[in-house]
């Protein structure tokens, strides 16, 4: 985790501390199931909650003692010991340590996700408003980045909103997945412990009960889990980069804001460059670079291998910090984004009013031109205007082949602006479920 790229609540579900509290709440909740199956004694189970619950654990002696015995769990355990005293022997009994370790991690991810979700319900939030601020704002579409034809800047975000909307979809159906719990013992066999106590863990955390564990949980669940934050890091950088390239000099349709005292370049005072977004498309490349270990984690030697212990150390604080901090940029951005519909409209009529010409190859068939005779009139008075020689509306109007089957008024009617909106107000509905 980088501090520039954290944020505080995210980092705190990561710290040293958080992960050996869970630890031993993992710990002294299975302690009280074996306590109510007579596995131990009730009093100790009760000892164990006494001494350690409101504690704070010493991490630099469990570093201390983890370079000895070169075992994490077990330099907890040792530690655990110096604070409850005798009664540490009734700790663990008939677990291996990745009942502790994953039930932990799954712990730390639907905590993880549930700050994403908020995220991503906040900008969801600031989508849905900006889209209905500029609703009807005209601007053009561009497919291959070339103007094709008009669409309304509220479209876009709505466009955004949607996609967002299934992102959160996707990550409540991913957290669901994760939360999972394992207390099944060496190679996941119960052998040493019963099934109840797994149970009881599971509950008292917030988990499910893993149907069936080797000594892992199987990481197929872990591999979607960050899969679906990578698909969530597309779509951001999808966004960001519409706002990027918005925000270029030559089209500056919208731009970020840039707040008093805000510095562009170090050479050039009059910069104002789209760093936000930048910053985002840099931050999503690294959420989908921790999407292929995940997936290569799946495939474990027999009931269980440690090779992917390493990789989720790295990737499960990495991924969920950089998401969190990341969408909340985002949505920062959206939420205060500069607009300039007049840009819009300047950009949209540069071509002359060749935005149109789709309009002007229909009504040309329905007058009984073939779409062949049809496409050939419209794309020859289309490419003097694109080569500046003149606006689409009057050499229509000056063409003999297209005057045989429009009127002048019937020429100037497939120019209307506004045609192209007629729907807008059914696709908000299907968006956002009211117009």
């Amino acid at each position: 985790m980088i501090p520039r790229y954290t944020r505080p609540e995210m980092a705190a579900i990561w710290e040293p501390q958080t992960r050996f509290k869970i630890w031993f709440e993992i710990e002294a909740h299975a302690a009280d199931a074996m306590a109510e199956l007579g596995v131990i004694p009730k009093d100790a189970a009760k000892t164990i909650w006494a001494k350690a619950k409101n504690a704070t654990f010493d991490v630099a002696r469990i570093d201390e003692i983890e370079r000895e015995t070169k075992h994490d769990v077990i330099a907890f355990l040792t530690h655990l010991a110096e604070i409850v005293g005798p009664e540490a022997r009734f700790v663990h009994q008939g677990m291996t340590s990745s009942d502790v370790l994953d039930t932990c991690l799954n712990v730390q991810l639907t905590r993880a996700a549930d700050i994403l979700i908020a995220n991503i319900d906040n900008l969801l939030a600031a989508l849905k408003r900006r889209a209905f601020e500029h609703k009807m704002t005209p601007t053009i579409g561009r497919s291959h980045g070339i103007h094709a034809e008009p669409v309304t800047f509220g479209l876009k975000l709505a466009q955004a909103y949607a996609e967002f909307s299934r992102a959160k979809e996707r990550l409540i159906a991913a957290r669901k997945e994760v939360a999972t719990c394992a207390i099944s013992g060496a190679v996941g066999t119960f052998a040493q412990i019963d099934p109840r106590v797994e149970a009881h863990v599971a509950k008292a955390m917030g988990l499910v009960p893993e149907p069936i564990s080797t000594q892992v949980i199987p990481r197929d669940r872990h591999a979607m889990f960050f899969a679906t934050l990578g698909v969530i890091a597309s779509s951001m950088e999808r966004l960001a980069i519409e706002i990027r390239h918005l925000q270029r000099t030559e089209v500056l349709e919208a731009e970020e804001f840039f707040s008093e005292g805000q510095k562009g370049s170090s050479a050039m005072p009059h910069k104002r460059n789209p760093v936000l977004t930048e910053n985002i498309t840099g931050l999503a490349r690294m959420v989908r670079a921790y999407v292929t270990p995940a997936m290569e984690n799946v495939a474990l030697w027999h009931e269980r291998d440690i090779s992917h212990s390493s990789a989720e150390r790295m990737f499960g604080p990495d991924a969920t910090v950089t998401l969190d901090f990341a969408l909340n940029r985002l949505a920062g951005v959206v939420d205060k984004l500069v607009i300039y519909p007049q840009n819009m409209m300047k950009n949209l009529d540069r071509l002359g009013g060749l935005v149109h010409s789709q309009r002007i190859l229909i009504a040309l068939t329905q007058k009984g031109c073939s779409r062949e005779d049809a496409y050939r009139l419209v794309q020859r008075n289309a490419m003097p205007v694109w080569r500046g020689e003149g606006d689409f509306l009057t050499l229509l109007k000056k063409d003999a082949d297209v005057k045989k089957y429009l009127t002048d008024a019937e020429i100037a009617e497939q120019f209307d602006l506004g045609y192209h909106f007629k729907h807008v107000d059914t696709i908000f509905k299907r968006v956002f479920g009211t117009a």
